[in-house]
C-alpha cells in the first residue's frame, strides 16, 4: 500500500545516502503498483529524492552512493519508458549516463530481486508488501542480513505473503509427516511445471505427480480430511489451530469458505474471547488467494471483531492485542478486495474512534498495532461521499505527513501516532477531491505498513560494527522499546519449538555480541534483562508445535476403508457377466399415461447429481425394479472413485433387521466392516443408497427420516428407494419424502419415478439379447411369431418378469403342431411352467453332482416318489410357513444350531429338505434364504392355497361356468329359481387348514391375482370358494375364508346378480366394482367392507350388518339455488356455503346436518370465508357489501361498505386481523376487522377483479381480474410489486400454496398456471379442462390441486408432475367453488345445479384398473357370427367384448377423436367406424388393425351400416350427406343429398335394396340404393329425427326422436301407423329384436323401454339406472333374447316372456365404477352411518335404516324449523335446523340442453 508524498522541506535534512534509500522506497513500490496514475506520482517522487541526492553528494563525493544513483536513474526510466512515457524516460536514461557511464543495457532486462520473494518462513502469515533488497544497506554479511531480517519479519506482521519452508517431497502413497508438508505439496501442484524455477528434484517429483491423478486425489483428499477432522475437533487447541491455517494458502474457495465460516462461528458462539482460533481467523485472513474471502465474509468478520473488541475493552492486554492484530488483517484484506461502503455510523466511525484511543497504551506493541489497524481502515472507505467528507473532516494534511515522517526517521512512536491521527482527519474524503493528497497518503501508507523505517531502525541497533551502533536518534526515545527487544531475542534464543532452532542460534549469538559490547549503557540494559524473565510476545513470533497426534496423523491413522471398498466393488460386480439387460422406460408417476416416457437410468442420474435426497421408484410386481437397482450399483461402481466418491450401497431391505433404525451400519456389517470402519465411513464418505423391496420388508416407516439421513453428524446419502405399486396408499410420498410428519415435508427434495411396462421396441431387443445369450430351442422369429400370435401374451410380456419366464417356458408350453392362436398364456400357467422346469433342471444338476452315500440315498428316494412333485409340495409347504411363522417376511435365516427343533430345521435341516432346497426356486447369502423373486413365494402360496394337480388326482364333479357368467346356484346361491347344487362340493366340508382361513388377504393384491386367473380356468377351485362363502352362513369359524373367497370370486369377474348370499358372513371383504343385481343380501356381515362402486340395483340388504362399510364417496347437498361458494372452518368441523339468493347455509360436518342460515345480504353471495381462528365468517356479495358474522351465535358484527360495485371476493389475512375485498370496481380494500375500516385501497386492474389472497407469511397480497393479468402487492406499501403475465381470458382465481412458493391460477382460457413467487415465472400449466376454469384450491400438504371448470368436472393435479390424477363427474351443470377439507381427504365442489357435491379422495383404490372405455359410450353392435359385442366411446377407442362373459377381447386404437358410430360386417370380422374426425375407418378385428380410413366427409360422421349383401358401408355427416363406400377399395361409389340438416343416422333394409336415414331437419327419408335417390320422404317428428331401425321383415321401420315419440311407418306406403309415448325425456337409439316383435328404446331420462311392436304396449321397463342411454344392440341365443345397453357402462341385460309378462335380468356389466343403488333395500339395515344413508338413498335406496333417526324428534324438528319459519322477516336473521331430511336432496326432473352440446355426446354421469 503507498503512504503519501514527502514534502521538500523535511528532505533538506537527509544525507545522500537517505536520500538514495528514499528514492528507491518510492521506485520499488511504484514497480509493485497497478495503479498507473499513482506509478506516475511515485515516479515523481523518485525523481525528487534522486535530484536531491545529485545535489548532496557533489560535496560528499561518495562514488558508491554515485552508482547508486546512477542505477536507481536507470531503473526510473525502464519504468517510464513501460508506461508510455518515453521522452521521460530517456531524460531518466541520459542522468544515468552521465553520472556513470558504465550502465549495461542487460540491467533493463529484470529488476534485482526482493529479498522477500527469496526468504523462506516457517510461518503462514500471508500480506502484499515487498521489502526490496536496494533499501537494505549491506552493513552485514548476506547471510546474517538474511537472518536478521527473518526474525524481525515476525516481530511485527507484515502484509507479506511469505513462501513455505521446503521440505522432503513425497513419494506416491508414502504419509505424509507433517500438515506443512502437505501444504508444500499442494503449492507445488498448484504452479505451472517449468524447469527455470525449480530444482531438478522438485521438477522430477512435480512431473510424476501430475501424472498421476491418483496421488494428486490422495493429497487434495487429505487436505479436505484434516479440515473436516479440525471442523470435528471438539477443544481446537492451538496446536489445531495452527495446524489448519498452514493449509490456508492451497485451499480452494470452497473449503476456504467452509474453513472461515467454522472460525467465525467459533469466535461467535464463545463466551470467553477465544484466543486460538482468533489468531487462526487472523493468519487464515493473511493466507488466502486474493479473491477467498469475499467482501461479505470481511465486513461480516470485521463487525464481529468490533463488537468482541469494543466487549473487551479494559480486559487482558494480551485479549487486545489479538483483537487489534485480528481487526488489521481484515482491514488488510478488505483494502486489497477493493471492500467499500462500510457503515459509518455502525461500523466506520466507532472503529476508527475506538482504535484512535489505542495510541495512550503504554504498550509498544498494541499502540502499533492500533496505528497499523488504524490506516488500513482508512484504506476501507465508508458509504459517506467525498463531499460530506471534506465538510466535516478539518486538520493539516501536510502537517501530518510531515510529522510521520520524522517519526519514522527518529523512531519515535508518540510522534508517529500523532502523524497517523493528523493524516487520519483530513484523508478519506478530501483525497477524492484533491489527486495530489492522495497520491501523497499512498506513498507514505506503503511507507508505514511495510514497518520498512522502522526494520532498518531495528536493524541497525544490532549493527555493531557501525560506529553509531548505539544512536538515540536510530533507536528512539522510549527504552521500553530497547527493553523489548532485548525481550524478544531473549525468547527467541530460548524457543524450544521445531522449525526455530536456527532462528534461537542467531538470537544468541546476537545477544552475546551485546553482552560483550563495550558500550556500558547496552551491557546495563542487557543485564536488566537477564534478571527478569522474558515478557511473553502476544502477537506469537512462531506458531506452537503442532498436536500429537495432529490433524492429520488422526487423518492418516483411520481405518483402511479404501481396501474394503475394493473388495466390496469386486464382490459386487463379479457375478453379472452376460446377464441379459434392457434399459427400462419409466413415467413421472403413477398417473401417467405410458406414453410420457423417459430412460429410467438418466433420470436417476440426474437426481445424484442433484440437490434431490430420495427417489422413489414404483412398479408393479415383476416390473424389474430389483434388476434395475442391480444395474444402478454396478453402474455406479464402475464409476466410483477411490476416496472422494460416493459409495454405492445395495440395502435389501427384507434382509435388514429393523432397518428403520441404522439401516447403513448394519448392511455394512453384512460386509464385514469393522466398527471402526463403519464410523469413519459415518464421518468421513458419502453414499449413494439403493433400498431394494420398501414392501417386501412390510415397512411404514419413512427411512430417510427415522435413520436421520443428512442431518449433522449422521450418514451422507442420497437414496433410490423401490417400492410395489399396489402397496402404496394416496399419500404414499408421507412415507418418503424428507420432512417429518409434524412438519411440513421438503417436496423439492424428493423425486419419484414408475417404471413402464416394456415397448414392442423393448421387448424384441430384449428378445434378442435372450436368445443370443441364453441359446435356447426357439430361435427370434420363433418368439416374434408367439408374440404376434397368441392371445394376452404380448401384454404378459411387457412386464419383464413375465417375458423372462415366457421366453424360458414357451417352448415347453407350446405343444408341437398345434396352432399358436388357439395357445392359451396365462401369468399363473406361466409360473405352473416356470417351477415345474425349474425343479426338474434341479433334479437333473443334482443326478450330475457328488453326494456322499447319505445325501445320494435320500436322492433316489426323492426321485422314487416323484422328484418334481415332492419339489412343489416342499415350496408350498415353505410359502405357507414363511407367512404363517413370518408374516410374509421372505427372507428366512437360518442357523443349524440355533434353529434345531425349530420350523426353520424342518426345511433346512434335513438331508433330504436340503436337496429339495437346492433344487427349488430359492436363493441363499449366508444364513439367509428366500425365493427368487417375492411373486414365486407368492406364487407357492396360491398353489398350496389351490394346486390343479391335487385336483387331478381326485374324482371330483366340475361344472364348468364362463368367467363373467352369473353363479350357477352350485351351493344354495339361488337365481331366480335355479337350484342346481354339487353334492361333490357339499358331500365334505371345505379345508379349514387352507390359507385362506387362517389368513385375510383382501390387500395382497399379486396373491390375488394368481387365485383369480385359477378362478377362470378352473371351476373347481370356483365351486371350493362358493363352499366357504356358503359354510359362513352357518358357522363363524368360515368368515375370513368367506371373506377371502368373495374376494378372490369378484376380482376373478364373477358376478352375483340374482344370486341368494342371504346370511354369509364376509366382514372386510372387498367388493369394489362387484355386480350383485338383485342379489340377497340379508342378514350378512358386511362390516368394514369395501363396496366403492358396486352395483347393487334391486339388491335387498335388509337387516344387513354395515358397520364401517366404505363407499368411497358421501352424500351430497342440495339447495335451494346455485351454490356459489363453500368454505371449511379451519378445523374441519363446520361447512358454509353461499347460495345465488343471498342466503349463507352452515352444516355440521360430524353429520351434514344444517345448523343456521345467515340472511342479510340481498343478492348472490359469491364468496365466504373462515377467519384463520374460526370465530368468524365472512361473506361478500352482489350487493356491494362484506359482511362479517359470528361463526357461533350466527349474528351480524360489522357491514363494510365502500365499494360501488358487486364484491367477488373477500379474504383474511393469516392473523384473522384484516379482510382484502375484490370488486368490479377494479379495487381491492383492505378491512380492520376489529373496527370494519378501510386502511387502504388497491388500484391496477383495468377490469373487475375476481379474486384475492393473502400470501401464508401474510406480507403479500395477490389479485386476479377479468384484464387476464395477476398482480402482486406488498402489504405494508399496498405499492403492487410484480404482474403475471400469461392467461389468455380472464383469470378467475388464485390460491397460494401451503409453503407460499407457488401461486395456482385458473382461467376461462381452460388452463390453470402454476406461478413461482420467488422468481414470477410461470412454472407449468395444466391443461385437461375442455371449458372454462372457474375454480381452483390447493391441498392441505401442497402436493394436489383441484380445479372445477364449466365443463362440470372436478381435476385433481399433481403438483410436482402437472398430472391429472382424478377426474370427478357428478354434477349437472357448470362448477363455481371448490374447497379441500382441513385434513386433505374430502373436496368439497359447488355448482349452479344446486348442490355441494362430497368427494372423499382418501379411499382412492389404485388396485382397480378399469378394463373398460374411459369415457362415455355412443354405439354398441353385436356380431352376427362371431359371438361378440362391439362398443365406441368418446375415448376415442373401439373396444370389442365377448358377448357371452363380457370379457375384453381386444381394443383397436387410431379412430382419431371420439367415436360415435359403429357397425359390425355381416360377412366377415370387420368393423366399420366413424366419428369426430370425419372419416370413416374399417378395423379387422383379428389383427386389430386399419384397414382402410375412407375420407370424403366435411364434418362429424354420426352413423355406419354395412349392406347385408355386397362389400358396402354407409355413411351419415353432419354435412348433410350419406355416402357408400366399397370396404375391399375403399372408395366412395356414392353420395345421396337432400337432408338439409345433419344426417344422425343411417340403416340398410333386410334386402339391401333401401336405405333409411334420419335428419336434425325433423324428416325419416327412405332412399333407393339401385338409382342413389329419394323415393320417399316421412314426416310427423316435431323435433329432430335421431334413429332409424328396419325391422327383421324389412315391411316396418321405426324412427326415435326428440320429440320424445317413436314412430312406426309402413315402408311401401310411408304412412306412419303407430306412435309409442312414455318417455319423458328426448329419444335416442332403437332396435328390434331377432325375431321383429319386440322394439328397445332408450331416452335421456335414463330409462330403456321394451315395446310390443303389434299393440304398441311397453312391456316392460329395463333399470339401466343412467342418467341417458346412447345406444342399443339384440342378440339371440337359443331363442332367448339379450339386450346390450351402452352409456357409462355397458350393460347385457336376459329379456323373457313369462305369462305375458316380460321378465329382465342383467347378466353381466362392464362398468366404470360408479356406485349404483337404485331399488336396494336397506331396510332395518344396522350400523349404517348417517352419512352413509343419505348416500344410499341419494342413489336410488329405498326402506329405513335400523335405529337411525327417531321420527318423533325427527317431526319436532321439523317443526321447530316450520315455526322458525314463520317467524323470519325480511331483516337479517339467522334459521336453525338440524333436519337431517332437508339435507338429502331431490333427484331433479329438469333435463336443460347445453349449448353447442353434439347431439352424440352424453350429459353428466350415473348419480
Amino acid at each position: 500500500m503507498v503512504f503519501g508524498s514527502i514534502a521538500s522541506s523535511p528532505l533538506g535534512s537527509l544525507d545522500p545516502q537517505q536520500a538514495l534509500q528514499l528514492a528507491n522506497l518510492y521506485l520499488d513500490n511504484a514497480y509493485n503498483t497497478n495503479d498507473p496514475a499513482i506509478t506516475l506520482v511515485l515516479c515523481h517522487d523518485t525523481e525528487i529524492s534522486l535530484s536531491h541526492a545529485r545535489k548532496v553528494v557533489k560535496h560528499a563525493k561518495n562514488p558508491v552512493v554515485v552508482e547508486g544513483i546512477a542505477t536507481t536513474y536507470f531503473e526510473l526510466g525502464k519504468l517510464l519508458e513501460k508506461h508510455g512515457h518515453d521522452s521521460q524516460a530517456q531524460t531518466s536514461y541520459k542522468k544515468a549516463e552521465k553520472l556513470g557511464g558504465n550502465v549495461q543495457d542487460s540491467g533493463r532486462s529484470t529488476r534485482s530481486p526482493r529479498r522477500s520473494d527469496i526468504t523462506p518462513s516457517a510461518t503462514s502469515v500471508t500480506g502484499s508488501l515487498r521489502i526490496p533488497e536496494s533499501a537494505i544497506i549491506p552493513l552485514m554479511d548476506q547471510h546474517r542480513q538474511q537472518d536478521v531480517m527473518t526474525i524481525l519479519a515476525h516481530v511485527f506482521t507484515r502484509n507479506v505473503r511469505l513462501s513455505a519452508i521446503e521440505f522432503k517431497l513425497p513419494e506416491a502413497d508414502e504419509r505424509i509427516n507433517n500438515t506443512p508438508q502437505l501444504a508444500y505439496c499442494l503449492s507445488l501442484l498448484r504452479s505451472p511445471c517449468s524447469t527455470d524455477e525449480y530444482e531438478s528434484a522438485v521438477y522430477s517429483w512435480l512431473q510424476a505427480t501430475e501424472k498421476d491423478t491418483d496421488e494428486q486425489e490422495r493429497l487434495h483428499t487429505m487436505s479436505t480430511e484434516v479440515i473436516r477432522m479440525f471442523k470435528r475437533d471438539e477443544l481446537k487447541d492451538s496446536r489445531a489451530v495452527a495446524e489448519v491455517v498452514s493449509l490456508a494458502p492451497v485451499l480452494n474457495k470452497d473449503e476456504f469458505q467452509g474453513l472461515l465460516a467454522d472460525f467465525y462461528s467459533g469466535i461467535d458462539h464463545s463466551g470467553l474471547l477465544n484466543f486460538h482460533q482468533l489468531e487462526g481467523l487472523a493468519q487464515l485472513i493473511q493466507g488466502a488467494d486474493p479473491g477467498h474471502p469475499s467482501s461479505d465474509d470481511l465486513v461480516k468478520i470485521l463487525q464481529l471483531l468490533s463488537n468482541r473488541l469494543k466487549g473487551t475493552h479494559q480486559q487482558s492486554t494480551q485479549h487486545m492485542h489479538q483483537l487489534t492484530m485480528s481487526v488489521s488483517h481484515v482491514l488488510d484484506a478488505m483494502a486489497d478486495t477493493g471492500v467499500n461502503g462500510l457503515d459509518r455510523e455502525s461500523l466506520h466511525e466507532p472503529l476508527s474512534n475506538y482504535l484512535g484511543e489505542l495510541k495512550e497504551s503504554s504498550d509498544s506493541f498494541l499502540v502499533y498495532q492500533a496505528a497499523y489497524a488504524y490506516q488500513a481502515l482508512l484504506c476501507v472507505p465508508d458509504n459517506e461521499t467525498p463531499w460530506q467528507a471534506a465538510m466535516r473532516r478539518t486538520g493539516n494534511i501536510i502537517q501530518g505527513v510531515s510529522g510521520l515522517v520524522s517519526a519514522v526517521k527518529g523512531f519515535d512512536l508518540n510522534r508517529f501516532i500523532e502523524g497517523l491521527n493528523d493524516i487520519q482527519k483530513g484523508f478519506d474524503g478530501v483525497s477524492k477531491v484533491v489527486k495530489v493528497v492522495q497520491s501523497a497518503y499512498d506513498d507514505v501508507s506503503t511507507l508505514a505498513k511495510s514497518g520498512q523505517r522502522f526494520l532498518e531502525s531495528l536493524k541497525e541497533g544490532f549493527s555493531f560494527e557501525r560506529k553509531r551502533d548505539w544512536n538515540d536518534e536510530v533507536w528512539g526515545q522510549l527504552p521500553s522499546v530497547k527493553q523489548l527487544i532485548l525481550n524478544i531475542l531473549m525468547q527467541l534464543s530460548r524457543s524450544p519449538g521445531t522449525g526455530f532452532q536456527f532462528h534461537a542460534s542467531v538470537a544468541e549469538a546476537m545477544l552475546k555480541e551485546l553482552e560483550s559490547n563495550g558500550d556500558n549503557k547496552k551491557q546495563e540494559l542487557y543485564q536488566t534483562s537477564q534478571q527478569k524473565s522474558p515478557i511473553a510476545y502476544p502477537l506469537k513470533i512462531a506458531l506452537p508445535e503442532l498436536a500429537t497426534p495432529s490433524l492429520l496423523d488422526r487423518v492418516q491413522n483411520r481405518p483402511d476403508v479404501e481396501g474394503s471398498l475394493r473388495l466390496l466393488k469386486k464382490q459386487r460386480t463379479k457375478y453379472r457377466g452376460n446377464a441379459v439387460y434392457i434399459p427400462p422406460q419409466a413415467k413421472a408417476n403413477l398417473q401417467t399415461t405410458d406414453d410420457l416416457r423417459f430412460p429410467l437410468m438418466e433420470r436417476v442420474k440426474e437426481f445424484l447429481g442433484s440437490d434431490k435426497k430420495v427417489f422413489l421408484l414404483l412398479g408393479d410386481s415383476g416390473a424389474g425394479k430389483s434388476t434395475f437397482n442391480r444395474e444402478l450399483e454396478f453402474e455406479l461402481w464402475q464409476t466410483f472413485k477411490n476416496k472422494s466418491g460416493r459409495i454405492p450401497l445395495h440395502i435389501n431391505l427384507p434382509a435388514i433387521d429393523k432397518p428403520e433404525h441404522d439401516m447403513i451400519a448394519k448392511q455394512l456389517r453384512r460386509y464385514e466392516f469393522s466398527e471402526s470402519q463403519i464410523r469413519e465411513m459415518k464421518h468421513y464418505r458419502k453414499f449413494i443408497l439403493i433400498c431394494d423391496g420398501y414392501d417386501e420388508s412390510r415397512q411404514t416407516h419413512n427411512l430417510y427420516m427415522s435413520n436421520r439421513l443428512n442431518q449433522t453428524g449422521e450418514w451422507d446419502a442420497h437414496m433410490v428407494i423401490s417400492c410395489r405399486s399396489e402397496y402404496l396408499g394416496i399419500d404414499y410420498r408421507d412415507r418418503f419424502q424428507p420432512g417429518d410428519r409434524n412438519k411440513q415435508s421438503d417436496s423439492s427434495l424428493f423425486q419419484e419415478a414408475v417404471i413402464a411396462p416394456f415397448s414392442v421396441n423393448q421387448v424384441q431387443a430384449y428378445i434378442r439379447q435372450y436368445v443370443s445369450v441364453n441359446q435356447p430351442l426357439w430361435q427370434v422369429e420363433d418368439y416374434k411369431q408367439a408374440l404376434e400370435l397368441i392371445p394376452t401374451l404380448k401384454e404378459l410380456m411387457t412386464n419383464p418378469f413375465l417375458m423372462t419366464l415366457s421366453l424360458d417356458v414357451l417352448p415347453r408350453m407350446v405343444d408341437p403342431g398345434r396352432s399358436l392362436t388357439s395357445t392359451q398364456v396365462t401369468r399363473v400357467g406361466l409360473y405352473d411352467h416356470f417351477v415345474e422346469q425349474w425343479l426338474e433342471r434341479g433334479k437333473k444338476r443334482l443326478g450330475e453332482k457328488d453326494m456322499n452315500p447319505q445325501a445320494r440315498a435320500a436322492f433316489e428316494s426323492l426321485s422314487d416318489e416323484g422328484f418334481t412333485r415332492n419339489g412343489m409340495e416342499y415350496l408350498k409347504k415353505l410359502a405357507v410357513a414363511i407367512y404363517k411363522e413370518q408374516g410374509g417376511h421372505p427372507i428366512v435365516e437360518y442357523s443349524r444350531f440355533i434353529d434345531e427343533g425349530s420350523w426353520k430345521d424342518v426345511f433346512f435341516g434335513r438331508e433330504d429338505k436340503q436337496l429339495l432346497r437346492e433344487a427349488c426356486p430359492l436363493t441363499r447369502n449366508g444364513d439367509q434364504h428366500r425365493f427368487i423373486h417375492r411373486s414365486v413365494l407368492e406364487y407357492g402360496l396360491s398353489r398350496s392355497i389351490f394346486d390343479p394337480q391335487d385336483r387331478r388326482n381326485r374324482t371330483a364333479s366340475e361344472t364348468t361356468m364362463s368367467r363373467r357368467e352369473s353363479v350357477s346356484s352350485t351351493l344354495s346361491f339361488e337365481i331366480y329359481g335355479d337350484t342346481q347344487e354339487s353334492d361333490a362340493t357339499l358331500e365334505q366340508e371345505p379345508d379349514n387348514n387352507s390359507p385362506l382361513a387362517w389368513r385375510n388377504f383382501v390387500n395382497d393384491h399379486s396373491l390375488l391375482q394368481f387365485l383369480e386367473e385359477r378362478v377362470q380356468q378352473e371351476p373347481v377351485f370356483k365351486q371350493q370358494l362358493y363352499a366357504y362363502i356358503e359354510h359362513s352362513k352357518k358357522d363363524k369359524k368360515w368368515r375370513v375364508a368367506a371373506a377371502n373367497a368373495i374376494t378372490i370370486l369378484v376380482r376373478a369377474g364373477v358376478q352375483f346378480n340374482g344370486a341368494d348370499l342371504q346370511g354369509i358372513q364376509i366382514p372386510g371383504a372387498d367388493l369394489s366394482y362387484g355386480s350383485f343385481d338383485s342379489a340377497n343380501l340379508q342378514d350378512t356381515d358386511l362390516r368394514k367392507a369395501n363396496l366403492r362402486s358396486i352395483w347393487m340395483q334391486h339388491t335387498n340388504l335388509s337387516r344387513a350388518q354395515m358397520t364401517g362399510v366404505q363407499f368411497g364417496e358421501l352424500p351430497y347437498l342440495t339447495e335451494e339455488d346455485a351454490v356459489r361458494t363453500c368454505a371449511y372452518s379451519p378445523d374441519g368441523k363446520a361447512f358454509a356455503v353461499g347460495l345465488g339468493n343471498g342466503d349463507i347455509n352452515v352444516y355440521t360436518t360430524s353429520n351434514w346436518e344444517k345448523v343456521r342460515t345467515l340472511k342479510g345480504h340481498i343478492k348472490v353471495v359469491w364468496r365466504v370465508a373462515y377467519s384463520p381462528g374460526g370465530d368468524q365468517i365472512a361473506s361478500a356479495g352482489e350487493d356491494k357489501m362484506v359482511r362479517l358474522w359470528d361463526s357461533e351465535t350466527g349474528s351480524l358484527q360489522h357491514t363494510l361498505t365502500g365499494h360501488t360495485h358487486g364484491i367477488h371476493c373477500a379474504a383474511y389475512s393469516p392473523h384473522g386481523d384484516s379482510i382484502a375485498s375484490a370488486c368490479d370496481d377494479s379495487t381491492i380494500r383492505v378491512w380492520d376487522v376489529v373496527t370494519g375500516i378501510c386502511s387502504r385501497r388497491l388500484c391496477g386492474h383495468t377490469k373487475s377483479v375476481l379474486c384475492v389472497a393473502y400470501s401464508p407469511n401474510g406480507q403479500q397480497i395477490a389479485s386476479c381480474s377479468a384484464d387476464c393479468t395477476i398482480r402482486l402487492w406488498n402489504v405494508k406499501t399496498g405499492l403492487f410489486s410484480r404482474v403475471l403475465s400469461g392467461h389468455s381470458d380472464w383469470v378467475c382465481e388464485i390460491a397460494y400454496s401451503p409453503q407460499g412458493d407457488q401461486l395456482a391460477s385458473a382461467s376461462k382460457d381452460k388452463t390453470v398456471r402454476l406461478w413461482d413467487m420467488e422468481t414470477g415465472s410461470c412454472r407449468s400449466v395444466l391443461h385437461g379442462h375442455t371449458r372454462a376454469v372457474e375454480c381452483i384450491a390447493y391441498s392441505p400438504n401442497g402436493h394436489h390441486i383441484a380445479s372445477g371448470s364449466v365443463d362440470t368436472t372436478v381435476r385433481l393435479w399433481n403438483v410436482e408432475s402437472g398430472n391429472c390424477q382424478q377426474t370427478l363427474t357428478g354434477h349437472d351443470f357448470g362448477i363455481l367453488g371448490i374447497e379441500f377439507s382441513p385434513k386433505g381427504d374430502q373436496i368439497a365442489s359447488t355448482s349452479r345445479d344446486k348442490t355441494v357435491r362430497l368427494w372423499d379422495i382418501s379411499a382412492h383404490n389404485s388396485r382397480f384398473v378399469f378394463s373398460g372405455h374411459m369415457r362415455v359410450v355412443n354405439s354398441v353392435k353385436c356380431s352376427s357370427k362371431a359371438g361378440l359385442v362391439a362398443s365406441g366411446s368418446d375415448d376415442k377407442t373401439v373396444r370389442v367384448w365377448d358377448l357371452e362373459t363380457g370379457a375384453s377381447r381386444c381394443i383397436l386404437n387410431g379412430s382419431g377423436g371420439p367415436v360415435y358410430c359403429i357397425a359390425y360386417s355381416p360377412h366377415s370380422n370387420q368393423i366399420a367406424s366413424g366419428g369426430g374426425g370425419r372419416s370413416v375407418r374399417i378395423w379387422d378385428v383379428e389383427s386389430r388393425t386399419c384397414q382402410h380410413t375412407l375420407t370424403g366427409h366435411r364434418d362429424n360422421i354420426n352413423g355406419v351400416a354395412y349392406s347385408p349383401r355386397e362389400s358396402v358401408v354407409a355413411s351419415a355427416s353432419d354435412d348433410m350427406t350419406i355416402r357408400l363406400w366399397n370396404t375391399t377399395t375403399g372408395e366412395c361409389q356414392r353420395t345421396l343429398e337432400g337432408h338439409t340438416d345433419a344426417v344422425f343416422s343411417v340403416v340398410y333394409s333386410p334386402s339391401a335394396d333401401k336405405i333409411a336415414s334420419g335428419s336434425k331437419d325433423c324428416v325419416v327419408r327412405i332412399w333407393d340404393t339401385g338409382a342413389g335417390e329419394c323415393c320417399r320422404i316421412l314426416v310427423g317428428h316435431t323435433d329432430w329425427a335421431r334413429d332409424v331401425a328396419f325391422s327383421p321383415q324389412g315391411n316396418q321401420l321405426a324412427s326415435s326422436s326428440y320429440d320424445k315419440t317413436i314412430r312406426l311407418w309402413d315402408v311401401e306406403t310411408g304412412e306412419c301407423r303407430m306412435t309409442l309415448t312414455g318417455h319423458s325425456d328426448k329419444i335416442r337409439p332403437i332396435a328390434y329384436s331377432q325375431q321383429g316383435d319386440l322394439l328397445a328404446s332408450g331416452s335421456w331420462d335414463g330409462e330403456v323401454r321394451i315395446w310390443d311392436v303389434s299393440t304398441g304396449e311397453c312391456k316392460a321397463k329395463v333399470p339401466s339406472s343412467q342418467k341417458s342411454v346412447n345406444s342399443l344392440t339384440w342378440s339371440a341365443t337359443s331363442g332367448v333374447n339379450h339386450l346390450i345397453t351402452g352409456c357409462d357402462s355397458i350393460l347385457k341385460w336376459e329379456i323373457t316372456n313369462e305369462k305375458d309378462q316380460c321378465r329382465v335380468r342383467l347378466l353381466w356389466g362392464a362398468t366404470k365404477g360408479a356406485l349404483t343403488m337404485t331399488g336396494a333395500s336397506i331396510q332395518d339395515v344396522r350400523e349404517l352411518s348417517l352419512l352413509n344413508k343419505q348416500l344410499l338413498k341419494q342413489r336410488g335406496a329405498i326402506g329405513e335404516p335400523e335405529n337411525l333417526l327417531h321420527e318423533k324428534s325427527k317431526r319436532l324438528i321439523t317443526m321447530a324449523s316450520l315455526v322458525s319459519n314463520l317467524k323470519y322477516s325480511p331483516s337479517i336473521t339467522v334459521e336453525d335446523s338440524s333436519s337431517a331430511a332437508s339435507n338429502v336432496p331431490t333427484e331433479q326432473s329438469e333435463q336443460v340442453e347445453q349449448s353447442g352440446e353434439h347431439p352424440n355426446h352424453t350429459r353428466g354421469c350415473v348419480r
